[in-house]
């Protein structure tokens, strides 16, 4: 995923998450705004998933589900939050989950 396509400062974060636009499931929480440019994605994952790897591994796989999920020409700002069951299930799963959550984001948009 190319740096333009990423959410990093934490006013960004602060000012996606504030407006409590949000999808969930076990293993992911995931936040959307409407933008006037282009998708940018922002990946939070809590130091309770474990150590710098694990939480880096983590990270590569999400960007990875993301990639393969998500439609680059919208106009939206996601945040993605992990959670705990994440690392108990297959990345078949994972990415399952993930595309139910996605559709429900576009779903909602629509209305």
């Amino acid at each position: 995923m190319k740096k333009e396509y990423r959410i990093k400062r934490n006013e960004d974060f602060q000012t996606i998450i504030h407006k409590k636009n949000s999808v969930a499931n076990s293993k992911f929480v995931i936040y959307y705004l409407k933008n006037n440019c282009h998708m940018r994605v922002g990946i939070s994952v809590s130091k309770k998933l474990g150590n710098a790897v694990v939480r880096n591994k983590t990270k590569r796989q999400v960007r990875m589900m993301i990639q393969e999920v998500f439609e680059k020409d919208q106009k939206k700002d996601f945040i993605v939050i992990v959670r705990q069951k994440f690392l108990k299930s297959s990345y078949q799963d994972n990415i399952k989950d993930l595309k139910f959550l996605y559709n429900k984001i576009n779903k909602r948009m629509e209305k």
